[in-house]
C-alpha cells in the first residue's frame, strides 16, 4: 500500500467523539496521539475525552433508550444487516486502517473484518428470535406470561488486540436486544471503532443509540458512568486485574456484568495425535494476532514420546515466518502493540531461560524502529517459570514435556484462569475424557481456533463471567420479566 493510500484511510476517519449522533470535540479540547507500532511514528490525533464527555455520552444513551427499545426487532436486525454489508464492502480499507494502528498483517486484519462483520449478521438474525413463554400455573388458577426486555443503557469497554471484532461482538447483541450504548475503545486503537461508528450511522442506527468516547483516562471517564446508576449493564473485555476493579465498582449499583478476562491456555499434545494437525493447530493457536490474544496457546504440554519431534516441526514453522510491517507483502509476524509489551515478553523469556529452558529459535528483540520480537520456541520450560502462570501476549511458544494423561490434565488446570484449552489426540475416549476434565469455558479439540460468532465465547474461574456470541449472547442484554395473570 502506498503512503498516500495509508494517509487516505486515516484521513477518512472522524477523529472526534461520537455523542448523540454528532461528532464533537472533547470539552477540554484535548487530543492524544495514535501511533503506528511498526514504526513508532504518529498516525494522527483523536479527541481525548474527560469525565464531562463521558457523562454527555451517557445522557444521550439514556435519552434514546425508550425510543430505541420500541423499535421493531426486524428493523433493529435490518440495521445490523446493512452494517454487515458495509463492513464487507469496505474490508480492504478497514483492514489497512487496523494494520496501521494495531500492527497485525493485512491478511489477518482482513480476516478480522470478516469475523467482525459476522457478529452483525448473526445478531441481525437473533433480533427476531427473542422469545418468551406462556404456561398454566400448577394450581390451574392463573397463567404465567414470560417476556424479555432490553436491560437498558449499557457501557462497553473493548481492548486493542481485536479493535473491530471486540466491538461488533458487544454492539451486535446490544443493538439486537434494543439497548443503547456508550463504548470506550482502547486508547492504542481508537480508529477502528470510530470508523465503525460512522458505518452504523450510515446503516440507519438512530442518534444516541451508539456513543463512542475515546480517552487516555479510562478510569476517570468510565467509573463515574458506572457509579451513576442509570446504565444497567457493563460488558468488558480486558485483563483480569482491571475486571476485578470494575466488578467492585459495579457492585455499588448492582450493575449486570459480563466479563471476558485473561487467559492462560494450555495446549496438550498426546503421543497418539496427528502431529501434522497438532503443529498446524499450534501455529494457529499461538501465532494468531502475533500471540496477542486471550485465547493464544500459552503453555504447550507435549507427551514425552513425541515432544522432540513436535518441537522440531514447530521450530521449523516458526523460523519460516516473515517478520515486518504488516503492510508488507508476505509478512506474518508484525510488531507488538507497544514497548511495554516487548519488555514483558523479554522478561518472561529471560526468566524461563534463567530457570533452565532452552531456546530453539528466536528469543530476542529486533533492532530498528517498531516494537518487534522474534517468533520464539522454548523447550524444557519448567512449570515454575513465570510464563506458566502469566499471559505472554507475544509470539513465544514454551514447551514442557509430560508423561501421563493425569499429569497433563493436572498441569493444564493448575491456573487461576479458565478461558480455553486445546487438546490433540486421535483417541476418541481420551478426547471426551480429557475435554470433560479440563477446566475451561471452551475446548479446541484437534483444532487451534475456537472463536466463532455462532458459538458461546467465554471462560470460567478468573477468565470471566457470561458468554458472548451464539444463541446465548443476546441474553446478556435482556432481562426476563414474569407477569402473573389471574383468571
Amino acid at each position: 500500500m502506498s503512503a498516500i493510500t495509508e494517509a487516505g484511510v486515516v484521513g477518512a476517519v472522524d477523529k472526534e467523539l461520537f455523542i448523540g449522533g454528532k461528532w464533537v470535540p472533547a470539552k477540554s479540547g484535548k487530543t492524544f496521539e495514535v501511533q503506528d507500532p511498526s514504526t513508532g511514528t504518529a498516525l494522527c490525533e483523536v479527541a481525548d475525552a474527560g469525565a464531562e464527555d463521558g457523562m454527555a455520552a451517557l445522557d444521550a444513551a439514556v435519552a434514546a433508550q425508550a425510543g430505541w427499545a420500541a423499535v421493531a426487532p426486524r428493523e433493529r436486525g435490518e440495521i445490523l444487516r446493512r452494517a454487515y454489508d458495509k463492513l464487507i464492502e469496505r474490508r480492504d480499507e478497514l483492514a489497512l486502517l487496523m494494520t496501521l494502528e494495531m500492527g497485525k498483517p493485512l491478511a489477518e486484519a482482513a480476516g478480522e473484518i470478516t469475523y467482525a462483520a459476522e457478529f452483525f449478521r448473526w445478531f441481525a438474525e437473533e433480533a427476531v428470535r427473542i422469545d418468551g413463554g406462556y404456561a398454566t400455573a400448577p394450581n390451574g388458577a392463573g397463567r404465567f406470561l414470560i417476556t424479555k426486555q432490553p436491560v437498558g443503557p449499557t457501557l462497553l469497554i473493548t481492548p486493542w488486540n481485536f479493535p473491530m471484532a471486540m466491538g461488533t461482538r458487544k454492539i451486535g447483541p446490544a443493538v439486537a436486544a434494543g439497548c443503547t450504548m456508550v463504548i470506550k475503545p482502547a486508547a492504542q486503537t481508537p480508529l477502528s471503532m470510530l470508523a465503525l461508528a460512522s458505518i452504523l450511522a450510515e446503516a440507519g442506527l438512530p442518534e444516541g443509540v451508539l456513543n463512542v468516547v475515546t480517552t487516555t483516562d479510562a478510569g476517570g471517564v468510565m467509573e463515574p458512568l458506572i457509579r451513576d446508576g442509570r446504565a444497567r449493564k457493563l460488558s468488558f473485555t480486558g485483563s483480569t486485574a482491571v475486571g476485578r476493579k470494575l466488578l467492585e465498582q459495579c457492585a455499588e449499583k448492582v450493575l449486570r456484568t459480563s466479563m471476558e478476562l485473561g487467559g492462560n491456555a494450555p495446549f496438550l499434545v498426546f503421543d497418539d495425535a496427528d502431529l501434522d494437525a497438532a503443529v498446524e493447530g499450534a501455529m494457529q493457536a499461538k501465532m494468531r494476532n502475533i500471540g496477542e490474544a486471550c485465547t493464544a496457546a500459552n503453555r504447550f504440554y507435549v507427551q514425552r514420546g513425541v515432544a522432540d519431534e513436535f518441537s522440531r516441526r514447530l521450530t521449523e514453522r516458526m523460523q519460516a515466518l516473515a517478520m515486518g510491517r504488516g503492510t508488507e507483502e508476505g509478512v506474518v509476524v508484525g510488531p507488538l502493540i507497544d514497548e511495554a509489551a516487548v519488555n514483558k515478553v523479554t522478561a518472561l523469556v529471560k526468566d524461563a531461560t534463567d530457570r533452565g529452558a532452552r531456546v530453539l529459535t528466536g528469543g530476542a528483540t529486533v533492532d530498528g524502529p517498531g516494537h518487534f520480537y522474534q517468533a520464539t520456541v522454548l523447550t524444557d520450560v519448567p512449570v515454575d517459570a513465570r510464563m506458566a502462570s502469566e499471559e505472554i501476549f507475544g509470539p513465544v511458544a514454551p514447551i514442557t514435556p509430560f508423561d501421563t494423561e493425569d499429569e497433563a490434565v493436572e498441569k493444564a488446570n493448575d491456573t487461576e484462569y479458565g478461558l480455553v484449552s486445546y487438546l490433540f489426540t486421535n483417541d476418541v475416549k481420551r478426547a471426551l475424557r480429557v475435554s470433560e476434565r479440563l477446566e475451561a469455558g471452551m475446548i479446541g479439540l484437534n483444532q487451534g481456533i475456537v472463536s466463532n460468532p455462532a458459538a458461546p465465547f467465554g471462560g470460567i474461574k478468573q477468565s470471566g463471567l457470561g458468554r458472548e456470541g451464539g444463541t446465548v449472547g443476546i441474553d446478556e442484554f435482556l432481562e426476563t420479566k414474569y407477569i402473573a395473570v389471574s383468571l
